[in-house]
Order: C-alpha cells, then sequence, then structure tokens
C-alpha cells in the first residue's frame, strides 16, 4: 500500500495559482485545511480512505479518485523527506479536506521526483474519509478491521455500480439496449454484412475509459496524444486483431463483438462482472464499469483448407483444487 501512496506523490504537479490562505511548512510544504472537524490527527501506522484530486501547473487534472469511482484506501507511511505530502495528511483527520503542495525542490532533493519533472508543486486536494487508527490496538484487531474496512468499502462499490452505470447513460443520453448477460450497446454506426462469428477473427480499433471519462487505453494514436500521460512512443498504434468467441478478451467485448458486422461502430457499456470484477486491473478499480468505443474494421474467417495442427498427447484431467 505504501508503494501506491508514494506513487500518488511523484504522479502530478500543483496549481501556478497563487498561495493565499496556505500555511507553510518544512521543506516548502504548503497547506490550506478548508474542513477541520474533532478528532485526533492522523499518524503515520494508520490506514485512511481517502479521495484525491491532483492537478498541474496547466490546472489539468492528472489523477481523480472520484472518476475512478473509488477512493484511496492506503496505510500512511512514515514521512520520506521535508516537505513530503504526508506531513500534510498527518495534519488531518477523519472527515477533514484541505489542499496540500509540496514543494518540487523538496521532492528532487529527496530523489521522490525525476529531476528533469516540470513545475513548481505536487498538488493534491484532499478528502479524508475513515481513518482507522493504530493506537494501542494489537496487530491482529487492527489488521481485523483493516481487513472489515476494505470489505465494507467494496460492498459500497458493488452496490453502487448499476446507479452508475444508469448515470452514465442518462448524462450522455444514450439510448442503449442491455442483454441478458447485462451489456449495454448502442450501435453508433450500421455496417454490411454478416455479423461476425465465434470462428472469426474480428479487425478493431478501440478506445476504453472509465465512466467518469479518464481514457486508459486505446488503439488510435490520436487519441493517445491527445490524453497526457497515455502516449506510448513505443507502442504501434494500429487496429487490433483478436479471435471472437474463446475467451481472449473480456466477456463483454466477447459477447459485444457478436453483435457486429464489418463496419459498424458502437460503444459497450460493460459491467464489472463483464470486464475486471472485484480485482481491478491497472487503472480499473474493482466493480468498476468500463465503455468502449469499438470499430469492427474487418472479419478474418478462418481458412478451411489451412493444415490442420498435429494432435497432442492427451493429458489427464487436472482435478479442480479443494477448497
Amino acid at each position: 500500500m505504501k508503494k501506491n501512496f508514494l506513487f500518488l506523490a511523484v504522479a502530478a504537479i500543483g496549481f501556478a495559482s497563487c498561495n493565499s490562505g496556505f500555511k507553510k511548512s518544512d521543506g516548502g510544504l504548503l497547506y490550506n485545511i478548508h474542513e477541520d472537524k474533532e478528532g485526533a490527527n492522523i499518524k503515520a501506522g494508520d490506514f485512511v480512505v481517502m479521495n484525491l484530486v491532483v492537478k498541474n501547473d496547466a490546472d489539468s487534472v492528472l489523477n481523480n479518485s472520484y472518476d475512478q469511482g473509488m477512493p484511496v484506501i492506503t496505510a500512511v507511511p512514515q514521512p520520506q523527506y521535508k516537505g513530503d505530502v504526508v506531513n500534510g495528511i498527518l495534519l488531518l483527520s477523519q472527515g477533514d479536506s484541505a489542499t496540500i503542495r509540496v514543494n518540487i525542490d523538496s521532492a528532487k532533493a529527496g530523489n521522490h521526483i525525476p529531476k528533469d519533472f516540470k513545475g513548481k508543486y505536487l498538488t493534491y486536494q484532499v478528502k479524508i474519509e475513515k481513518v482507522i487508527a493504530k493506537g494501542k490496538l494489537s496487530d491482529q484487531v487492527f489488521q481485523g478491521r483493516v481487513t472489515e474496512l476494505f470489505k465494507t468499502e467494496t460492498a459500497k462499490m458493488e452496490k453502487a455500480e448499476p446507479g452508475k452505470i444508469q448515470k452514465y447513460l442518462d448524462d450522455n443520453k444514450l439510448k442503449a439496449t442491455k442483454t441478458a448477460s447485462g451489456l449495454y450497446y448502442v450501435i453508433t454506426k450500421e455496417g454490411s454484412g454478416p455479423k461476425i462469428g465465434k470462428a472469426d477473427s474480428a479487425v478493431v480499433n478501440y478506445t476504453g475509459k472509465l465512466i467518469g471519462g479518464k481514457i486508459f487505453d486505446t488503439s488510435i494514436k490520436e487519441v493517445a496524444q491527445a490524453n497526457k500521460g497515455l502516449y506510448n512512443a513505443m507502442r504501434p498504434y494500429k487496429p487490433i486483431r483478436i479471435a471472437v468467441g474463446v475467451g481472449s478478451v473480456i466477456p463483454g467485448w466477447d459477447e459485444g463483438l457478436q453483435l457486429l458486422n464489418k463496419g459498424s461502430k458502437a460503444t459497450f457499456v460493460i459491467p464489472s462482472k463483464l470486464a475486471y470484477g472485484q480485482q481491478g486491473a491497472g487503472p480499473i478499480p474493482p466493480f468498476t464499469p468500463i465503455v468502449f468505443e469499438v470499430e469492427l474494421i474487418d472479419i478474418v474467417h478462418p481458412d478451411p483448407n489451412a493444415p490442420k495442427p498435429a494432435a497432442l498427447p492427451q493429458m489427464p484431467m487436472q482435478q479442480p483444487a479443494s477448497k
């Protein structure tokens, strides 16, 4: 959990606006507490649930836990250097909100940010939602409370998912069709010819995003370049080819692609049970619905004259692990 916390500390730069209303601490740290609730301040070793919005000098949002649909849940580490954002977190208690600005020079001096990183501040808008204080609790009791916290937070996300999907559809005025599995789809451009079949391969351009709008992946170079931090110069941006109906992609894609014919464009709104479920994946939190804009460029049919693969020796079936 500490790595995730420190990753956020090097993920973005802060506002370039004036520092009016801010107090100054060691290492050039600036902080402005907007809500100051009663209660003990957070201590290193405590566990916190907090929402974060991170912006750069151009006021562009680089990280937003609200858009991701999941707060940051982490153990609070010891500060690693003077002016560390952790020092600002330790000034807060449950229910507090604040803006914390970390001086870039202090972060560079502590080797917690690349030397060529541009900007004057790392800035966080923080809302402390919940604190599990370690205090004098035994490790066993403390870990039990942390485990229960994770269960509670994930249960909240699972319960909220249908509402998030409906809000996305309403906000974007999408008249989507819902399949029996729970996939929502809208055909935005009709193609021609027969629909793709299970034995076929799809050649697809796509853009994937969270329902908050943040794009996490795309096969289209121009889209990647237009979204800061997404473009990878080493990646060959082009349509991908995938086998359909064989489980090589998430279930929402397997089902959705079979609704299309060549030339079709569609929007898939995919619930987590047809995507990455309770585990999540990379930038996709647990129980998070995702959206894909897809274009079926081509359908590749299997070659009936292709040589059959050599038969492999039959192996005993693996027995399922006992529970």
